[in-house]
């Protein structure tokens, strides 16, 4: 099957200009013909930056193979840095004029344009990708039947990329190149070191003390110069410094870039890549592996739903599939081997993966400790899901702020 058409979007700098054609007769229908369905995609980041935003790209490209009828029309670059006079919800106005049915915030730096709009255009299906508005049982809850949020249980992926660095560092010193800071990314980098820590003690027989994890955080998704931090520059310090694999949270392939660069030099580095299936292509000969979301079957069904007229609010977090955790079709989170992951190695991260799916591995057992000490989950218990999705602090072994 031929992809629909896919046509990205202008945003033109000028509010006035941004506006124009928003009172337009698509503008509350929320129902498209069923043989011409128009999603608007709004990224944070560039399409193609090999990372979070290409993946959900392709995960409509992905919806587009599955079922006829989907066109698509992105806007990408939507943030303070490239777009500072641009609003994600001014962006979703204009897609919507212009014929959009449903539109996807794919960031968790635009929940408060996903929110406007939501309430705004009341008939129009608004997914917002990490947010937690729509879950009942969260912090959060806005009551709009119109808004989806969904996230991958990504926590799964970092844990088993902690894992593949763990087993493949020979220093015990794992980098992460982290973005800026929330209860996303701190649950994250935390699920990436419990990985770490359970595989170098378990499998490498190390003391989980003489494991050294550190995160440095840029200050944003990817890098904005003037604004964060340069992540070449922090790849490049751990790099010099005795971290021997790295792990990346930012949305921009310089963890790869400057592995490459330092392996061609003479070092002794690896690297993981994030979010995209094809991340070790940048530097394949480096690269340990990669976590990936895959965003297609998620989208797929809540696209599937608004086409029918029966799109529901509603909180996706979603699983793996454990038999398959790489099918495209069934698995929201999936881990891609590279060539720098040792095949001896295997049998341990395919023990893993299967503790972690059959339950006999469950990292968020206590007990665990904050950073400062406070107890995160008691000797006895299990995190709660409220508090794994809230986490005010990195947990107690990780070195790097918390705030």
């Amino acid at each position: 099957m031929k992809f629909s058409s896919i046509k990205p979007f202008s945003i033109a700098l000028s509010v006035s200009v941004l506006l124009a054609g928003c009172n337009g007769t698509n503008s509350q229908s929320g129902q498209g013909d069923a043989d011409n369905f128009q999603v608007g995609l709004i990224l944070v980041g560039p399409r193609n930056d090999a990372g979070w935003s290409q993946a959900h790209y392709e995960g409509i490209e992905y919806v587009q193979q599955q079922i006829s009828g989907v066109t698509l029309e992105y806007a990408d670059k939507v943030n303070p840095g490239d777009r500072p006079n641009v609003k994600g919800s001014q962006v979703a106005d204009d897609l919507i004029a212009k014929g959009a049915d449903l539109i996807i915030f794919n960031s968790d730096d635009l929940k408060d344009d996903a929110l406007e709009t939501a309430q705004k255009y009341p008939n129009i299906p608004v997914i917002h990708a990490s947010g937690d508005s729509a879950w009942q049982e969260g912090q959060n809850y806005q009551a709009l039947p119109n808004l989806a949020n969904v996230m991958p249980k990504m926590e799964y992926g970092r844990m088993i990329a902690g894992c593949a660095a763990a087993l493949s560092s020979e220093t015990g010193r794992i980098g992460f190149l982290g973005p800026l800071i929330n209860d996303e990314t701190r649950r994250l980098v935390s699920a990436a070191y419990l990985g770490a820590r359970y595989c170098w003690q378990t499998y490498r027989d190390r003391n989980p003390e003489d494991l050294n994890f550190r995160v440095t955080w840029i200050g944003f998704w990817f890098n904005i110069p003037g604004v964060t931090l340069e992540p070449t520059k922090v790849a490049d310090d751990f790099y010099n410094s005795g971290y021997d694999v790295v792990m990346t949270g930012i949305d921009t392939p310089e963890a790869a870039v400057q592995a490459k660069k330092a392996a061609d030099s003479g070092k002794n580095v690896k690297f993981l890549h994030y979010t995209l299936r094809s991340g070790c292509n940048l530097a394949p000969d480096v690269c340990v592996g990669v976590p990936t979301y895959n965003w297609g079957p998620s989208y797929l069904k809540l696209i599937q739903d608004a086409q029918a007229g029966n799109f529901q609010s509603q909180f996706i977090w979603a699983d793996p599939d454990w038999q398959d955790i790489n099918n495209p079709d069934t698995s929201a989170v999936g881990f891609v081997r590279g060539e720098a992951f040792s095949p001896e190695n295997n049998r341990y991260l395919d023990q893993f993966i299967q503790g972690l799916g059959d339950g006999s591995i469950n990292l968020y057992q206590g007990p665990l400790n904050y950073q400062d000490g406070t107890p995160f989950v008691a000797a006895g218990q299990t995190a709660t899901l409220q508090q794994i999705w809230y986490m005010p602090q990195l947990l107690e072994g990780i070195e790097g702020p918390s705030r």
